[in-house]
């Protein structure tokens, strides 16, 4: 199988295993929507906000650690033992003070302690996973990833969908029975917390065969290579969050509080209109890193980095366009409730800001492969900065739009950043005029779409089929000696 068809391949797996995950959010949109009040989805979702940033620091860079040495390391199992001893003590420390402070905590954000409990066994659970999964990427076992992340999503849709819609009725109508016992009102967010406690602990149950199989030994110097190496990239992953998700927790301490939690809701359940490109992003993330460091030392690995990034410019093109132009039909489809659909208008910078930064990953393989990642911490900083200030000057007058123009000027501009550092250290012969030709053109397209045209059916498709017919008839030499090569 030639190069890029494996790639391919493996990314649509991956791709799979991602996108599932990421659809839970997605499937469980319109259902939580239909029973959460706007205010009570935005509640949800500045805690979930949090999730993502403390996941940051309990991972705190060693997966990408795990990747760079267990490749260029003739000890691998060292590597691994390693791994798993220090994300153990962190993580277990980690749970250990949490749970020691909780109520402490609560007093002072406010937060019911019973959510602070649930959210400290989800995070550990998850932490305790990081090194098997990129044990298994790293050993190319897509499906095995595949097949247990999907377990994972089902469990936990599964039991979302029992706990908030089954168990009222079975409540109900069976009042001195064991579902009436276990039924508790007003409970919704406390259930769907328990749901994700469930699917985590299951997914480690399946992942424990890596620790059951390894000797556990701490190599300190090792290990200290791997945290000099990891820290950029904590920092790195934690300005990432911050343009991802913080913007939420801004919303809600600088807007009115009256209106605050609302705003929230209506907000975040539009940027999840963006979850085809962020998809599509993480998947072709997850196919090509461990491809990036495995071909690293092959002859001229610029060529491939460089049509690699061609071809994401391309299908991400036509996923921003395909996107904005059916907007509409995904808006009703997945927020089904109309007083959510007042934040539409950040749809289309929510998903051009994915594109950009699905486009930063690709670009940041000249800092991956040279150990340069101190200038994927410095990029990513001066993004958040970017959020922050943006942020915290111009939501007071603009509400949500604010952080929508945010998150697409840190992205882009980590995007032109990557770029010229990566030209400078680390030479890479993108076809830049193919690359901005494509970008610009969905670009403009898509704001006529949605903005001019005001998302009229009549006038998107017409362009879409335009833009897919301009793609055809540029690249079909170049996809058939990808994948008719045998």
């Amino acid at each position: 199988m030639n190069l890029f068809k494996k790639l391919f391949k493996q990314t649509a797996i991956y791709g799979l295993a991602t996108v599932l995950p990421r659809m839970l959010s997605f499937l469980l949109l319109p259902f939580h929507t239909d029973i959460l009040a706007t205010a009570d989805y935005g509640q949800l979702s500045v805690i979930y906000a949090w999730f993502a940033i403390f996941n940051v620091f309990l991972a705190y860079g060693m997966e990408t650690a795990f990747f760079r040495f267990y490749n260029g390391s003739g000890d691998r199992t060292t590597v691994v033992s390693t791994s798993l001893v220090s994300l153990m003590i962190s993580t277990l420390a980690f749970m250990v003070l949490g749970l020691s402070l909780k109520n402490q905590i609560a007093g002072v954000s406010g937060y019911n302690p019973d959510y602070l409990g649930y959210a400290i066994f989800i995070l550990t659970l998850d932490a305790l996973v990081i090194v098997p999964f990129a044990w298994l990427r790293a050993n190319e076992k897509p499906m095995r990833y595949a097949i247990v992340k999907i377990l994972n999503v089902a469990i936990n849709l599964g039991l979302n969908v029992f706990f908030l819609y089954f168990l009222p009725k079975l409540a109900l109508s069976h009042p001195e029975g064991l579902f009436s016992g276990i039924y508790r009102e007003d409970f919704q967010i406390s259930y769907i917390f328990i749901a994700n406690l469930i699917a985590s602990a299951v997914t480690l149950l399946l992942m424990l065969k890596l620790y059951l199989k390894t000797r556990f030994v701490l190599d300190r110097v090792l290990w200290k290579k791997m945290i000099k190496y990891a820290l950029p990239v904590l920092v790195a992953g934690v300005a990432f969050t911050v343009n991802e998700v913080f913007d939420r927790i801004l919303l809600e301490t600088l807007l009115p509080a009256d209106i605050a939690d609302s705003e929230v809701g209506m907000y975040s359940a539009c940027y999840k209109l963006a979850l085809f490109m962020t998809l599509f992003a993480t998947a072709f993330r997850l196919g090509i890193e461990p491809f990036f460091f495995s071909h690293s030392k092959t002859e001229n690995p610029q060529k491939a980095y460089a049509q690699i990034t061609n071809y994401f410019v391309i299908l991400g093109s036509i996923i921003l366009l395909g996107v904005v132009v059916f907007a509409d039909i995904l808006k009703i489809l997945f927020v089904r409730d109309p007083k959510y659909w007042e934040a539409m208008d950040i749809v289309p910078m929510i998903i051009l800001a994915s594109f950009f930064l699905g486009i930063y990953h690709n670009l940041s393989v000249w800092y991956k492969v040279t150990d340069r990642t101190k200038f994927g911490a410095y990029i990513s900083l001066i993004g958040a900065i970017l959020t922050i200030i943006i942020n915290l000057v111009f939501i007071p007058y603009f509400g949500y739009m604010a952080s929508a123009v945010a998150t697409m000027t840190a992205y882009g501009c980590m995007m032109v950043l990557s770029f010229i550092f990566g030209r400078m250290y680390y030479p890479i012969p993108y076809n830049f005029r193919k690359i901005t030709f494509y970008l610009l053109i969905s670009i403009v397209l898509s704001g006529l779409s949605f903005y001019v045209f005001d998302r009229n059916l009549f006038f998107g498709i017409p362009l879409l089929i335009l833009f897919l017919g301009l793609v055809y008839k540029l690249e079909i030499d170049n996809l058939k000696k990808i994948f008719l090569k045998k």
